[in-house]
């Protein structure tokens, strides 16, 4: 059964998701663990300077505080993502199996925390199939649907919902067919927008092309 992650890293890059499963999984960044408590702690971060003072933002108190006072208007749902019925919930779906940082009760919704930055407007496509992943596996849990989830970007103040679209839901089942047929390493990439970032850069062998000879 996959997981969460295997099916997230499968959208990102199949060759970085057969590496993981070679070597296992990396230990988790410095950091990313006091990151997402921040997402338990949003009424506290609202009201109590210093705790806001010394948390892990990566925008002003004054951002971060004015983006949690919206938030908490807008959501209504607010309450529940303050202090969550569940949390770090281990769902285990038909496909997929994981951990959904919160899940909320009428609707019936997961939200997954990350650490990391949101892009301007909605959800990296990695983040997409995990929220995915986890909304069915939680449906599956509940033999119920669940038709939206919730990511998190705490170190930010942001939170954003995503519906099961059609295309979220075709990436998901690709992410599911690309981890199924993984038994070597994948193609090499032609790009290394990706490999910046990766663990795996100096190891993988991955090919890169220059624009010259993309253009040639």
């Amino acid at each position: 059964m996959h997981t969460f992650r295997d099916l997230a890293t499968a959208a990102y890059c199949p060759r970085k998701l057969y590496y993981r499963r070679r070597d296992g999984e990396p230990t988790i960044p410095d950091g990313v663990d006091d990151v997402r408590r921040l997402a338990f702690e949003y009424d506290t971060l609202r009201s109590v300077d210093a705790a806001l003072l010394a948390a892990p933002i990566e925008v002003s108190p004054g951002t971060y505080r004015e983006r949690l006072g919206r938030l908490a208007r807008r959501l209504d749902y607010w309450d529940a993502l303050v202090d969550p019925p569940r949390r770090d919930a281990l769902l285990t779906g038909r496909e997929c199996r994981g951990i959904a940082h919160k899940v909320l009760e009428a609707p019936l919704v997961p939200s997954l925390v990350f650490a990391g930055e949101p892009p301007d407007e909605g959800v990296w496509e990695p983040q997409t199939v995990r929220l995915v992943a986890a909304a069915k596996a939680l449906a599956w849990e509940h033999e119920t649907t669940v038709e939206r989830a919730v990511a998190e970007y705490p170190a930010y103040g942001v939170v954003r919902e995503i519906d099961l679209t059609v295309r979220r839901k075709a990436a998901y089942r690709k992410a599911v067919r690309t981890a199924e047929t993984i038994d070597g390493p994948p193609s090499r990439v032609d790009s290394d927008a990706k490999c910046a970032p990766c663990e795996y850069r100096e190891t993988c062998g991955t090919t890169t092309r220059s624009l010259a000879s993309m253009l040639s």
